[in-house]
């Protein structure tokens, strides 16, 4: 028979433990006894009368072939160091062995963001809390192979001993499970759509039987269905049967897709408090009559949110009251509808400038927003009544109506301004950039305005009445609103005008403007502008001064003052032209965190001709600062121009948000 031996040390102690026929006794009869100082000696009979002695020395053990430890007293300070070390806290280290092609990017990413030896790399642990951490990241570990389709993976724990402990999870990931049967169940009533959806799920025979792929399988079907024309389908649990013997695994997902259906009205639910189910209808990219698609319900709700008017909404699918269709019910939650707005700025040319406005975006609903707006500064007052209704008659369609009386005053001019005007427009966005705007609009002007006659200098006061059809229609082929980096925009604004000082007259104004962006490197973006414009049908001194072009300023050529550029008269003061010609050219290099510098090149001229000669221009050079804020680059450029003309100054500085073009 085997004798089972076992060990249980503490301090200097031993005791051995013997099972089995080898350690078998007979046991006395009776009970006798003992003489404390009779020997043990198994030699020396034993007598039971007489009592042990606690002094007498033990007799030898038995030979059983297993060695017995050295308790001298060497062996216990050593076991006495190593219980001490045990409880002593220390740094470590620790890494994984055996995973090689088995560890993706993914599972070790989520392991340092779960791992508890991770969590506390750098602080102080003790034997013990070493061994609960590498237990629980071993575990931790066997789960996310499991999850990767491992499901033999074993994973086992050491501490290699030194002044920094190292713990060590030994990997062994096993075999890659796979499938050998993937179902879905029910998608044949999509009838021709079933291709589609399995091509969606794409989890197919001889993957691996990974859970990431199959939740995102998932969610894409989910997805996919909706946008196939089913609102009520219902996509159920996957279920997965694993062959350890086989190591393969069946999955079967259930797909309850219901009938397909059609889009019909879109209906207010109990509770919706904005808008009614008509405007909702105008902003919806959907009409009745199409196939009912789940991510026009995503577009509608972020539509809805950018009204700002709307600060929860519900839009769900409901039995349509036309069979075959499905209706869309919609709850609107208002958010507050009053804003004011102020802002305090000071430019060259324009003088100090503080402007306050108060608006209620929904004062006449749905969307009938007014705005009352104030402007004081040193060289401008201004009051105006605006009243804007956004998506108007669909989607990001604007119409804005609005009465002003300004009085701005130029190095040019000085204008007293009373107007009429309404627009009709297609806007872009931040939030839904358009490749094509456009708008039409009306303008009935009568402005008192001051000059001077260019030859003498002598001033002069002329009032113009002016009716103004502007139209305008631009192409924004970039890939952001307010920081492109790459792609072209190409605009174009004609502005026919009839207008009524002395005698009766007519012109046409006309500016293409065009921009275009390359990314050179990473970090690295080179920008251009050029911008043409034309007054035909008029001399220029006919044209009220307020109407004519001007050039300069930090829209415009940097380094100059607002429109500094161009012919003066005798008083050197810019008097404006009948035509114009810019370019800009500029490299924005990010350079660290969120900052950037720009260096940058303008030119650009007025002419007194009707058409652009692209000569004499006035250049100006410079350097800005770029900081790319959450809502897009705040801008701070400095320049200064190249061939001054006399009175300009010698540094300019402009400040807004968005890059310069």
């Amino acid at each position: 028979m085997v004798a089972h031996v076992g060990w249980f040390g503490l301090g200097a102690t031993a005791m051995l433990l013997l099972s089995g026929p080898a350690a078998a006794q007979t046991m006395p009869a009776a009970t006798m006894p003992l003489d404390p100082d009779r020997s043990l000696d198994p030699k020396v009979p034993l007598d039971p009368s007489a009592p042990l002695d606690p002094n007498a020395p033990l007799a030898s053990l038995p030979d059983i072939g297993v060695a017995w430890p050295d308790l001298g007293a060497d062996a216990g300070a050593t076991t006495a160091t190593q219980a001490t070390d045990g409880a002593a806290e220390t740094r470590y280290g620790w890494r994984i062995d055996g995973l090689d092609s088995a560890a993706t990017p993914l599972l070790r990413q989520r392991f340092d963001d779960l791992s508890t030896l991770n969590a506390n790399d750098g602080r102080d642990a003790n034997a013990a809390q070493l061994d609960r951490r590498a237990r629980e990241d071993a575990d931790l570990l066997q789960t996310l192979l499991r999850g990767e389709g491992y499901y033999d993976a074993r994973v086992t724990t050491r501490v290699e001993p030194g002044p920094k402990p190292l713990v060590v999870l030994q990997a062994e990931a096993g075999t890659l499970y796979r499938f050998n049967g993937v179902t879905l169940g029910g998608i044949a009533a999509t009838e021709g759509k079933a291709t589609t959806l399995r091509d969606a799920f794409g989890v197919k025979t001889q993957d691996a039987v990974n859970a990431d792929a199959i939740v995102a399988g998932e969610a894409r079907l989910k997805t996919r269905i909706g946008q196939e024309g089913f609102p009520f389908a219902d996509v159920g649990e996957p279920q997965i049967v694993v062959d350890h013997a086989t190591k393969t695994a069946t999955l079967d997902l259930a797909v309850a897709p219901g009938a397909e259906r059609r889009f019909g009205q879109v209906v207010a639910l109990p509770g919706n408090r904005v808008f009614d189910a008509h405007h909702v209808q105008e902003i919806a990219r959907f009409t009745p009559g199409e196939t009912y698609d789940a991510s026009s319900l995503d577009d509608l709700r972020r539509a809805l949110i950018q009204t700002s008017l709307v600060s929860a909404v519900t839009l769900k699918p409901v039995e349509g009251t036309t069979p075959g269709t499905v209706d869309i019910g919609v709850k609107l939650e208002p958010a507050p509808p009053r804003t004011i707005a102020g802002e305090v700025g000071y430019g060259t040319g324009e003088g100090a400038r503080a402007e306050l406005s108060w608006t209620h975006r929904n004062l006449f609903p749905p969307e009938g927003a007014v705005t009352v707006r104030g402007v004081a500064g040193t060289r401008e007052q201004l009051g105006s009544l605006v009243f804007r209704r956004n998506n108007f008659e669909g989607r990001d369609r604007v119409l804005t109506a609005q009465v002003a009386a300004a009085h701005v005053q130029r190095d040019a001019y000085e204008a007293k301004t009373f107007s009429l005007s309404a627009t009709l427009e297609r806007q872009t966005t931040i939030f839904f950039q358009k490749a094509w705007t456009w708008s039409l609009g009306g303008e009935l002007v009568t402005s008192d305005e001051r000059d001077v006659i260019a030859a003498t200098g002598a001033p002069r006061r002329r009032t113009f009445y002016i009716a103004a059809a502007p139209t305008s229609l631009n192409y924004d082929g970039t890939d952001d609103l307010l920081d492109p980096t790459r792609g072209f925009r190409l605009g174009g604004r004609i502005s026919p005008e009839f207008s009524l000082q002395g005698a009766a007259f007519g012109y046409v104004r006309t500016q293409v403007d065009g921009s275009a962006y390359q990314p050179l490197k990473r970090g690295l973006v080179l920008a251009e502008r050029v911008r043409l414009g034309s007054i035909l049908g008029a001399s220029r001194d006919s044209i009220a001064p307020s109407r004519r072009f001007y050039a300069g300023g930090g829209a415009s050529v940097r380094g100059y003052g607002y429109q500094a550029i161009g012919p003066r008269d005798v008083n050197n003061d810019p008097i404006g032209g009948r035509s114009l010609a810019e370019f800009s050219i500029e490299a924005r290099v990010k350079t660290f965190g969120n900052f950037g510098i720009v260096p940058f090149l303008d030119g650009g001229t007025i002419y007194t001709s009707a058409l652009p000669r692209l000569s004499d221009f006035q250049y100006g050079a410079g350097v800005g600062v770029r900081y790319y804020s959450n809502f897009g680059p705040i801008r701070l450029d400095v320049g200064t121009p190249l061939n001054p003309q006399p009175g300009d100054s010698r540094v300019a500085v402009y400040v807004s948000l968005g890059q310069a073009f």
